[in-house]
């Protein structure tokens, strides 16, 4: 990248009530809905980066809203608007930070489970699999190989965790937490929505190995929130070096994380700068998912 692009790590926005700040986003209450704002810090290892990602706030929001689109007719999302001149006047005056990096959404009761759906065996799941031949538990046939493609599409939850790592649970756990119907819609809506991205994402040569998904839930009815299949919540592969038996180069940010584990940090806070090199190589994956997927060739 030959221009220097500036980068949001985080937002001060006066007039607007600061509601949470998370790893990567910053939330803001508008009384009668939620503005999410996607900065450009990078977390891993449970750490936030002091190092931003240029245009990664951006790249994620345009494949969120891509997807909810995708998916609406499977499970409503939270989306209510990502138009920045939609969102009111006090929003809008801050349009030179928060434009192409905000969405306006619905107010949820968040279900505390992170949904994760697998299609492929890889990361901690291939790990797994090598002492036991399970995933989260779950018995699967042996001879499988890495990055292979699962007989079946799983749904492994885990408990999320402000902070250090989500815990894996059980089917059965899920249903102690949330209860059988629920459990059920969990699993089934998380499995459809995957499945269509992945079949959408082969068709423009990616991958998608495995993601996770938040749900929240409104007038007694689930709804999709926060990011939906994006390099940050997801595992993309191209598809055109994928090799079962190996290690596929990633779009996501594996790239980072790989970078962390090369130079022998000991994921205790606090986290590393990352070098020029790294920071503009993550910004060039993120946009090569996002121009494959969306077929976008930049953002706003």
């Amino acid at each position: 990248m030959s221009v220097k692009i500036p980068v949001v790590l985080e937002t001060d926005l006066p007039g607007l009530k600061p509601f949470k700040r998370g790893k990567v986003r910053d939330l803001y209450d508008l009384d009668d809905s939620l503005l999410f704002v996607a900065t450009d810090r990078i977390s891993a290892f449970d750490s936030i980066l002091p190092t931003g990602i240029p245009l990664k706030g951006k790249i994620l929001t345009t494949l969120s809203t891509f997807w909810f689109e995708l998916t609406q007719d499977i499970a409503p999302n939270h989306l209510i608007s990502a138009d920045i001149t939609e969102m009111g006047d006090a929003v809008a005056k801050y349009s030179d930070i928060l434009a192409g990096r905000s969405m306006r959404v619905k107010k949820t009761d968040v279900v505390p489970i992170e949904c994760v759906v697998r299609g492929y065996l890889a990361g901690s799941g291939w790990q797994e699999y090598q002492t036991s031949s399970t995933v989260c538990g779950i018995k699967l046939p042996e001879g499988l190989r890495e990055s292979e493609k699962l007989p079946e599409t799983l749904f492994t939850p885990a408990t999320k965790a402000e902070s250090g790592h989500d815990e894996n649970i059980s089917f059965e756990e899920l249903v102690d937490i949330v209860g059988n119907e629920t459990a059920e819609a969990l699993r089934d809506k998380s499995i459809a929505i995957y499945e269509r991205a992945a079949e959408h994402a082969l068709k423009h040569g990616v991958i998608i190995s495995d993601t996770k998904f938040e749900w929240g839930s409104l007038n007694g009815e689930l709804i999709l929130i926060d990011e939906v299949l994006t390099p940050d919540s997801s595992r993309f592969w191209p598809e055109q070096t994928y090799r079962v038996g190996s290690t596929p180069p990633s779009f996501d940010k594996q790239y980072v994380r790989d970078y962390l584990n090369e130079i022998g940090w000991d994921h205790e806070p606090p986290a590393p700068e990352l070098p020029p090199e790294v920071v503009e190589k993550t910004t060039e994956k993120y946009l090569d998912a996002l121009r494959r997927l969306t077929s976008k060739t930049t953002v706003q």
